[in-house]
This record gives C-alpha cells, sequence and structure tokens, in this order.
C-alpha cells in the first residue's frame, strides 16, 4: 500500500476493483480514474484485488501507485490465489475505510467528473446508490450494431442500471452482509435499493460489450440466468425493480431506424430463448 489512511486523512472514497487476469486492461482503468477531477479536501483510496490471476495483472496494477501517491491518494493491491468475484469484493469490502463505496470493473473507463459526482450524491446520511451515465462500446460490426439497440432499450436509457460500475454511501451498504455466491452482483445491489433511493449522475463512463454474436449470446445468456436466480432466491427484492415495459410500438420505431442493430439484437435474444444457460461464468466482453 501506498501511504497511509492516518497520515493523509480518512478517505472520502474507497473504490473497490475486482480484476482476474486484466493485465491488458488495468492500467487503463487505473489511469482514468487517476486523472479525476476530485475538490474534496479528504484522499481517495483504491483497492486493487487481483484475485486467481495467471498474468501480471497486480504487478501493473501497483506500476499504477506512484501517479496515486502524487495526488495524496492510496493504492493497495490484495492478491488471493482464488478466483472469484464475489470473494474479490468481499476482500475490498474488509480493506475499505471510506464511508462511499464504489465498484469498478476494470474494463470500465470513468470519466474524469463521475468520481466527483458520486461522492456527492451520496454524501447524505438516507441509504443510497448511485451510478453514472453509461456509454456501450464496441469494435466488431456486429457488436456495434447489437449497442445501438441496446443503449435505446428502456431500462437502459431511462433506469440507473449500474453496469461496470456502482456506488453506496455506508448505510446503504448496511443493506446486505457479505456478497452472496450469485451470478448477478450488480443486480442484487440495485435491487437492494428501491427507485427512489437509486441516482444516476451526469458524467459518464465507457462500458465494452462482448465481441461477436456467439459471444453476445453466452454474455446474454449468463445475464438472463442471472436476474432469474435472483428472482428465485431473493423474491423480497423485486418490489425493487423499476424496469420499464418495451412496448411493440417502440421496437418497430427501433426497428425501422436501425433494421440491421434490431435484427442482431432480436437474433440474440431468439438464440438465448432457444438454448438455456451454461454453468460457469462469462466475461462481459
Amino acid at each position: 500500500m501506498t501511504g497511509s489512511a492516518e497520515t493523509r486523512g480518512t478517505p472520502a472514497v474507497s473504490v473497490i476493483l475486482p480484476a482476474s487476469n486484466e493485465a491488458t486492461l488495468i492500467g487503463g482503468c487505473l489511469a482514468a480514474l487517476c486523472d479525476s477531477d476530485w475538490s474534496e479536501s479528504a484522499p481517495v483510496e483504491v483497492i486493487v484485488i487481483a484475485n486467481g490471476c495467471a498474468d501480471d495483472t497486480a504487478a501493473r496494477a501497483r506500476a499504477c501507485a506512484p501517479a496515486f501517491a502524487e495526488r495524496g491518494w492510496t493504492l493497495q493491491v490484495i492478491e488471493r490465489a482464488e478466483g472469484g468475484k464475489l470473494a474479490a469484493l468481499d476482500a475490498g469490502d474488509a480493506a475499505a475505510s471510506g464511508a462511499i463505496l464504489v465498484y469498478l470493473d476494470a474494463d470500465v473507463t470513468v470519466a474524469p467528473r463521475l468520481l466527483q459526482q458520486l461522492h456527492q450524491a451520496l454524501s447524505r446520511p438516507e441509504p443510497r446508490y448511485a451510478s453514472g451515465s453509461v456509454n456501450i462500446t464496441a469494435k466488431g460490426a456486429v457488436s456495434r450494431a447489437y449497442a445501438r439497440v441496446w443503449r435505446r432499450v428502456p431500462f437502459m436509457a431511462r433506469c440507473v442500471p449500474g453496469c461496470g460500475i456502482f456506488a453506496v454511501n455506508a448505510a446503504g451498504r448496511a443493506r446486505w452482509g457479505r456478497f452472496p455466491e450469485i451470478i448477478s452482483d450488480d443486480t442484487f445491489v440495485r435491487l437492494n435499493f428501491a427507485p427512489d433511493e437509486r441516482i444516476g449522475v451526469a458524467a459518464g463512463y465507457d462500458w465494452p460489450i462482448a465481441e461477436g454474436f456467439s459471444r453476445l449470446v453466452r454474455v446474454r445468456r449468463r445475464q438472463d440466468a442471472g436476474v432469474a436466480e435472483i428472482e428465485a432466491r431473493y423474491p423480497g427484492l423485486l418490489a425493487n425493480d423499476d424496469k420499464p415495459a418495451f412496448p411493440v410500438s417502440e421496437k418497430l420505431g427501433l426497428a425501422l431506424r436501425d433494421p440491421l442493430g434490431f435484427a442482431v439484437y432480436t437474433g440474440v435474444a431468439l438464440a438465448v430463448r432457444l438454448r438455456p444457460a451454461a454453468e460457469g461464468w462469462s466475461r462481459g466482453r
């Protein structure tokens, strides 16, 4: 760990970043985070949990420590031989000392104002959840077409989905104990808050999706399985679901405006329905 809370003050925000074999992405994720606009007197602490890595994710993360130290921030890297995102999140929680917790995926690139705006939104005693404005990114033609429609789906366009990054204050984090062994940690956390307890801030972030039709199907199948698991295991949380309807009129409008994108999006959805989810974890990219 670079620096300490005692010498630099109690952190205003703890960023918890689980990373499994993310050597190609961790540097860019941390560089964007370190470049955040920040006007608070209290520092930020960043905790990278390198879990089950077979590459040099941890070493590359530690190489970013001097840049954080120059800002008076701290960067801690925890190495865990075991894989598993949920256990990594628990390890990050145990090490965190900030009153506001930001859970960040290693493939996300935050905009400069996002961290500050999350802090402002969550600096209140009432339990609150917050995330930024997601920009779904893709490289290949198929995934770009899928992303064009996905970002217009009512849930993504009108709600606070929290894909790739979400944050809670101390009162909000008290809503649950250890992270349960589930597929969709972001859905679980979001549904622990009523719609009026969720805050969407204007600052954005880039969130890449899977590349290619088969990978999109695999990830979409996994996402649907994650939602179904929460419905089965935590039915009480469904009262907090504010997923809006996707009426036929809106679907027809999308199909007319972007026939290729709509064909890819509906093709993925159809492929998912034709075969149930397989066991195991699938990346979102």
